[in-house]
Order: C-alpha cells, then structure tokens, then sequence
C-alpha cells in the first residue's frame, strides 16, 4: 500500500491488520542477526523529519508522513500491527478531546500521529529532555506539545490542567500517557488521574486507548533503543469516549478495567 492508501484506512475504518501475505524486506530477513539495521532506518526517518522540522516545514502532512515511515518500516520488518476502535477517533472531530493511553514503549509516541493525527487535530504531553535535541527535540516542538519537567510533579499538574485546557477549547486534543514511566506491564498503581482531571476542568471528553507495543523494547542505556522483536504483535485499541461526572473516579476506574482487559486479552494473542 502507499501512504494515501493508509491514511484512507485511518480516516474510514474501524479496524486495520498488518496483511499477513506483507512480505520482509532485506532488513527483514537479517533482521535476526541484527537490530542495528533497524535503528539505521529508523535514524535516517528521524534526520529527515528534523531537517524540514528546522526549516519551519513541518506540518500536519509532514508530521502523519514521517509518522508513517515507521510505522512502515515496522511492517516492513515483520512486525504486525493490529488496530481497532478508530471509528471512535471520528465522533466531534473537531471538539478537543483527551486520550489516555498505558505506555509501553517509544513505539506509541512515533506510530499514534499516522493514525489519529487524519481524524483529529492533536498533540502530546512530553519530558522536557526530549524537546532539547537539534534532531528528535526540533520533531517535538514543531508539533506544538505541552512540555514537563517530571521534577515538581505539582508544578507539572498545574502547567497541564492550565495549558491543556486552553488548547482543548481551540479543537486540539491531547494524548496523555499517566504512568510514570515506560513499562511492558501495566501497573494500575502507577496510572495517575491527570487526563480525567484535565477533562474534568475542561468539560471535554476522555478517549482510553490500551495498547501492547513490547516489540520495541526499552534499551538499559538509551531507553529509545532497545532490543526489536518481531514475534511479538503490536495492538491499539480506542474505547468509547466519555464524559467526567463527580469527581471522576468512576470514569478513571473504568479506563483502568479497560486497558488491563485488553492486556489479558492480547496475552493470549
């Protein structure tokens, strides 16, 4: 498929599956001696993308474009993607929602803009660190994100409940990812309640998206690159949007039940 070809999907249909005939290409069929020709790929998108970053270039198309050269590249490489729920990425499109997501693995963060960016205006929470860089940091702040120190997690609350409903009430929505850290197990404990919270002030509605993204391991020295692994399938999945009521409890309870149900489902995948 070219990209038009996925962007279609995205903007039609509910469910999309890496084809099973989609065959490896030569970094493919290596791929087992070496993750090394993975990340030279994945490196060259990245110079790219931060070479018309740096001229002021990088727009919608650009970011849903460089977006999809990983997500390409990861097919390419044998892994399979499987998404599901993207028809409730469609409803008020043009209202700011907040999606919370459990977080994996860099993976998301590089794949999710080729699939909501075409239904959605959106953008991300991020660490301050990965906004420094003349490469990946020029990438991230011409998307516009909210950034965090991760220090004063009470100053963060605060710049998040404050920036994030100034831009949902301009249309933009906003993915958070409440844990922490990465982390291949989803871990109830550590999911904090910054999304319903920013929901909540901004009376807009909350999207949960659980997803299994452990192909892209967690490196011991640099987490983005970490060990590549095929065999293990790549899952997102969008609920139902909903509406903060009280003091959010319920709404945080059932976005936890969610995402571990599709953990315990994918397990067995």
């Amino acid at each position: 498929m070219n990209y038009q070809e996925y962007i279609k999907i995205f903007k039609t249909k509910n469910e999309y599956i890496t084809p099973l005939n989609s065959k490896k290409t030569f970094i493919g069929k290596l791929f087992n001696k070496s993750k090394l020709l993975f990340y030279l790929k994945f490196i060259k998108i990245v110079l790219t993308g931060a070479k018309i970053a740096r001229k002021g270039l990088y727009d919608k198309d650009a970011w849903i474009n460089n977006s999809l050269n990983v997500f390409y590249l990861i097919e390419k490489t044998g892994g399979q993607i499987n998404i599901s729920g993207m028809d409730n990425l469609r409803e008020e499109p043009d209202k700011g929602t907040v999606i919370v997501a459990n977080h994996m693995s860099t993976l998301e963060t590089l794949v999710l803009p080729s699939i909501i960016r075409p239904n959605r205006n959106i953008t991300f929470i991020v660490k301050d660190t990965l906004v420094k860089s003349n490469t990946f940091g020029a990438i991230i702040r011409a998307t516009d994100p909210i950034v965090v120190g991760r220090r004063n997690p009470r100053e963060d609350l605060v710049h998040v409940l404050k920036s994030g409903e100034e831009k949902l009430k301009k249309g933009i929505s906003l993915a958070i990812f409440p844990q922490s850290t990465r982390d291949s197990i989803f871990d109830p404990q550590k999911f904090n309640t910054m999304g319903i919270k920013l929901a909540k002030r901004a009376n807009a509605k909350i999207i949960p998206l659980a997803l299994k993204t452990d192909f892209w391991g967690n490196g011991k020295l640099i987490k983005e690159f970490g060990k590549i692994d095929p065999s293990k399938k790549i899952f997102f999945t969008f609920g139902k949007s909903m509406r903060i009521t009280g003091n959010g409890k319920e709404e945080h309870k059932k976005i936890i039940e969610f995402i571990a149900k599709k953990q315990e489902e994918w397990k067995l995948s």
